[in-house]
């Protein structure tokens, strides 16, 4: 297992193979994740404990899913999303293996464009 540290959080990887990947993503209460879509990746998410904000989309598209716990929402590629946290939330995240696959078109933390290796 490794901890990826965060502006928002923090990630711990508890599986990482050649066909899929497990996260437990820590959002601290009040910050998010990039607004971002995936060219490749596909990912399934389940809030294990506390609240969040899913907002899919953008502009006139946008809308917001309250997320509790055991919730989960299946992200396929191309869909537009971020996650907000309403409280420190923890989130069991399973996707294919394409962690650099990252287009983030909106940013509070400054990091900008596609993710990098």
């Amino acid at each position: 297992m490794r901890k990826v540290e965060k502006p928002w959080g923090y990630e711990l990887i508890w599986a990482e193979a050649e066909r899929y990947v497990g996260k437990i993503l820590h959002i601290t209460a009040g910050q998010k994740l990039s607004r971002q879509y995936h060219n490749e990746k596909e990912e399934t998410f389940l809030v294990q404990n506390g609240e969040m904000d899913l907002e899919i989309g953008q502009g006139a598209d946008l809308h917001t899913i309250r997320m509790k716990p055991m919730d989960t929402f299946h992200c396929k590629p191309l869909t537009i999303h971020r996650m907000v946290a309403v409280t420190d939330v923890d989130i069991v995240e399973v996707s294919t293996p394409e962690l650099h696959d990252v287009v983030r078109l909106e940013d509070v933390y400054g990091r900008e464009g596609t993710s990098k290796p």
